[in-house]
């Protein structure tokens, strides 16, 4: 899921991406991840405590820091950190009392955090504002609070380019096409995506005045913010040689997505199919727990759907269900295609002999941690490994296609289902098996 409104660099991403273009509350350009664990809040102390590593890794790269895990009851009732750790609080405290510029405290406390991270040098492992962790958190969770609109920017003008079925925007009278011009009576000429997204957002069952042109006339919506669930999974039937083949579309493993798998997978078997492709181009990753659960309603009870190592130790993930799916299926996949996707794809190829069709995928083969602080920020880490049933480490090689097939540059001239050669690649295949 990609904000195009302020990016007019040409994507390699399939077309069918772009029909939504630029979401109304914008979202980071890639997840990339597994999120498997995530704790809101940490206490005054850990915040401190996160902040003194920091300036330590800040101040001591490469050195070999060592500290008393023993601490002593203050007489606030707050724990006080070992001695060996004291000398960074009071460097804390004397750049504040002392520096000749005034700072602000919360912005000194997130340069250490974010020293902290950086120090990891993993890519994965990031600290996020409190504005990207609120972006972040709606993509991954599958909703959100808003008017259900996606909107695109191009040249200074805003317009609803898609509407969520059911849509609080959609039941107040604004259409696809509509050109925003105010919200709330703020005028919005030259506002870039995310301070619009800003005016938009707001509290289930507050009111936001949405102004627009349709052709020539000026209109006003009073719009009830609402909660959104996005669509992350969308299904459809192809024919071939007498054939019904399913197609499941998947944008991210989020937090609903495994629900609305089955929703549609069950829609598509009561049409009577014989085959099914899934199709995870472009999608980033997700949640661990929703792509287990989407390969537990495929494989048998038993078999390994992948396997976690942490720090030396593997241990196996197995089905723990009755269902199961004995059809063939085919897996679409390309470099877009990352972590959770990149699971699914190597399961069912190595455990069901399933054809991975399109190009290696990005790769991706390490699991984080996401910790909300008491800011509204968020830090996430790499914790541990994961390995496709088989052990295997696909981190910066990917999952390799069992049929490689580039998509034509043609696509993008005409992005229709019948010009999808990676597509009509897998319908050929698996109407022949």
């Amino acid at each position: 899921m990609k904000d195009q409104g302020e990016n007019t660099k040409k994507t390699t991403v399939k077309p069918k991406r772009q029909k939504t273009s630029s979401k109304v509350e914008e979202v980071p350009d890639d997840v990339r991840e597994i999120v498997v664990e995530k704790r809101s809040g940490f206490n005054t102390l850990e915040v401190i405590i996160i902040m003194i590593i920091a300036i330590l890794f800040g101040a001591l790269i490469g050195s070999a820091v060592t500290y008393s895990r023993e601490k002593q009851k203050s007489s606030t009732g707050l724990e006080m950190i070992s001695d060996d750790l004291e000398e960074f609080v009071d460097t804390y405290h004397n750049i504040l009392d002392n520096y000749y510029l005034e700072l602000d405290q919360d912005e000194l406390l997130n340069a250490g955090i974010k020293g902290m991270i950086e120090y990891l040098n993993d890519s994965h492992s990031t600290y996020m504002d409190a504005a990207e962790s609120e972006a972040f958190n709606e993509q991954v969770e599958g909703s959100y609070v808003g008017i259900g609109a996606e909107m695109t920017l191009l040249n200074d003008t805003v317009k609803i380019s898609y509407l969520f079925d059911g849509s609080p925007a959609g039941k107040a009278g604004i259409q696809v096409g509509d050109i925003i011009q105010q919200v709330d009576g703020t005028d919005i000429q030259g506002k870039a995506l995310s301070d619009i997204s800003a005016l938009i957002k707001g509290t289930k069952g507050t009111t936001v005045k949405i102004t627009v042109t349709r052709g020539e006339e000026t209109l006003d919506f009073v719009v009830v913010r609402d909660k959104v669930e996005l669509t992350s999974v969308t299904s459809k039937v192809f024919e071939r040689n007498n054939q019904k083949i399913g197609y499941l579309d998947i944008d991210i493993f989020a937090s609903n997505t495994s629900k609305q798998f089955k929703t549609e997978l069950e829609k598509l078997e009561k049409e009577s199919i014989d085959r099914l492709i899934i199709d995870v181009r472009d999608n980033p990753g997700g949640h661990l727990t929703q792509v287990s659960e989407m390969l537990a309603m495929i494989l048998k009870k038993g078999d390994i759907l992948y396997q976690i190592e942490t720090k030396g130790i593997k241990e196996p993930t197995y089905d723990w269900t009755k269902e199961q799916r004995d059809y063939e299926i085919a897996v679409l996949i390309n470099h877009a295609s990352a972590s959770a996707s990149e699971i699914l794809a190597s399961a069912l190829n190595e455990i069901k002999g399933s054809e991975i069709i399109g190009i290696t995928s990005y790769g991706k083969g390490t699991v984080q941690k996401a910790f909300e602080l008491k800011s509204g920020a968020t830090i996430k880490y790499t914790t541990q490994k994961w390995l496709t049933p088989k052990g295997n480490w696909i981190d910066g090689v990917g999952v390799k296609p069992t049929v490689e097939v580039e998509l034509d540059d043609a696509y993008y001239e005409n992005p229709t289902d019948e010009m999808d050669n990676q597509l009509q690649k897998a319908i050929e295949i698996l109407a022949n098996k």
